[in-house]
């Protein structure tokens, strides 16, 4: 008996759109949600700046909101799931969580508790890092010197652990970039706080030689 061509491909056409009907559905919640869970980053993490934590924290609860929304939507869609756009907006969630943490002097979350896969959280720590120069140099204006050290010693140590993920690309999400953008960061910021301190000492020494009154 010869097979029926026209039903076995009906049958593998009706599987097909089946399959990626779901898979665009997916694709359409998600995408939206994610634009939204970065905006929602990036004003948390301006608020931070601003010293507007409360504010902060609520943009972050928001974005945290968004990305579970696509969590759910991409449970059964790897494909969907891995297209780039959730990376990018965990990368900036997890960015914003740690600026925050960091700025506020606070514990910074790991990747299991932001919920984040680790190659996102990874590279928002080495953006969150370099957010911190901005911290840095408000600090410096301040005259906050010790702040302006603790802010930048996070920088460092959050680069010396960078360096040590030796990984290909497509593994870490392109982390060597990040890391090496976060080197030149660490580099302008470590010669402004030089040039603070040798500039603190030397109007200290002028201080000193004025005639007292």
């Amino acid at each position: 008996m010869e097979p029926d061509r026209a039903r076995e491909l009906r049958a593998a056409g009706d599987t097909a759109n089946s399959v990626l009907e779901a898979r665009h559905d997916a694709r359409e919640l998600t995408l939206p949600a994610c634009r939204r869970a970065i905006r929602e980053s990036a004003l948390a993490i301006r608020a931070t700046h601003r010293d507007e934590l409360d504010t902060a924290r609520h943009h972050i609860a928001n974005a945290a909101e968004l990305l579970e929304r696509a969590a759910q939507a991409t449970a059964e869609h790897p494909a969907v799931r891995e297209a780039g756009f959730l990376h990018d907006a965990q990368k900036e969630f997890a960015e914003a969580n740690l600026t925050l943490a960091f700025v506020a002097n606070e514990p910074a979350a790991d990747a299991a508790a932001l919920n984040v896969e680790v190659p996102a959280y990874l590279n928002g720590l080495a953006e969150a890092a370099s957010e911190l120069r901005r911290a840095v140099l408000d600090r410096l204006r301040a005259d906050e010197s010790d702040q302006a050290e603790r802010l930048f010693t996070v920088m460092e140590d959050a680069y010396g652990l960078l360096v040590t993920i030796d990984y290909p690309d497509a593994l870490t999400g392109g982390l060597r970039r990040a890391t090496d953008a976060l080197r030149a960061v660490l580099e302008r910021t470590r010669g402004d706080i030089t040039n603070a301190a040798v500039l603190a000492r030397f109007d200290a020494a002028i201080a000193d030689q004025l005639p007292r009154r």
